[in-house]
């Protein structure tokens, strides 16, 4: 079998019927490149690695630019993608996949096609998640429900710690400050909390009796119908913490909270987390978060 005339007649196909039917050249793309990953994977077999740097040059000087070695690698890299079991997602490009294929886990890359098909992020977009280690700071459990395809919560996608972009040039800042780095970013903070998440307001005023409390910030998300109330603390989290919440979801739950919605939700975003106290907190409606401030 001539394996390059094979690579090239694939090649000169799709550039053809690129110019052609140009609404789909991208599924063309993809489904060329992984016949080339694929011819390129058995030439290997039969003559070696070098044979990739021997084809590169030959289409480069026959086809032009855009068959360098590195290239025709990435294509072998994506045809192993799919053998594994990645499906192909044409709604992704082919400078999608390349920035997905440096991954090396094949989760994370399912991971992050789900996240662009669903959010429709563009390639800018996906290379700003991977840099921020989205799927990095996912608990574990939610990765394995990702795998098992389980049923998700409202915190399975909460990254931890949250990133919180900062103005400032200290670490320590107070409370009201790291609200309005939240509010200064608004969009950034709703997605590190996951999907369908819905400002409704900050300093949400409550009234007790004859005490007026404010909610840092109250949001509802859409996904999942229930209100969410988030505290900010700029120091470890502490017991009294879990009170504090306790009480403002359930003066949310009793005035605020429709009949068709779920119950209120509670986040605390602490500079650090407490493992024991958040061991003896009986209200699993109570979610408790690190944030880290970045530039």
């Amino acid at each position: 079998m001539n394996y390059y005339n094979e690579i090239k007649n694939e090649l000169i196909n799709n550039e053809i019927y690129k110019k052609v039917k140009d609404y789909s050249k991208n599924k063309s793309d993809l489904k060329t490149y992984y016949n080339v990953g694929r011819l390129i994977s058995e030439a290997g077999k039969h003559y070696g690695e070098s044979i990739i740097k021997n084809y590169s040059d030959k289409l480069t000087n026959e086809l032009g630019k855009g068959y360098t070695t590195t290239n025709l690698k990435y294509m072998r890299q994506f045809y192993n993608l799919i053998e594994k079991g990645h499906a192909v997602r044409d709604e992704l490009s082919w400078t999608h996949y390349r920035e997905l294929l440096k991954l090396k886990n094949i989760h994370e890359v399912d991971y992050y096609t789900n996240i662009c098909i669903n959010q429709n992020l563009g390639y800018r977009q996906l290379c700003e998640k991977i840099k921020n280690n989205e799927y990095k700071r996912l608990d574990d459990k939610t990765k394995l429900k990702l795998i098992n395809k389980e049923e998700i919560k409202t915190e399975d996608f909460i990254k931890n710690p949250i990133l919180i972009k900062s103005k400032y040039n200290k670490e320590k800042i107070t409370e009201k400050m790291l609200q309005q780095l939240i509010l200064d970013d608004l969009p950034s903070f709703l997605k590190e909390l996951g999907d369908g998440f819905c400002f409704v307001d900050n300093e949400y005023k409550i009234k007790m009796e004859n005490t007026c409390n404010y909610i840092d910030l109250l949001l509802f998300n859409t996904n999942f119908n229930h209100y969410t109330v988030v505290e900010l603390k700029t120091t470890e989290l502490k017991k009294e913490h879990i009170g504090q919440i306790q009480t403002y979801m359930h003066y949310i739950d009793e005035n605020i909270r429709k009949w068709h919605h779920d119950k209120t939700v509670g986040i605390i975003i602490c500079k650090k987390n407490n493992k024991y106290v958040m061991a003896y907190c009986s209200d699993p409606k109570i979610i408790s978060k690190e944030y880290e401030l970045t530039k």
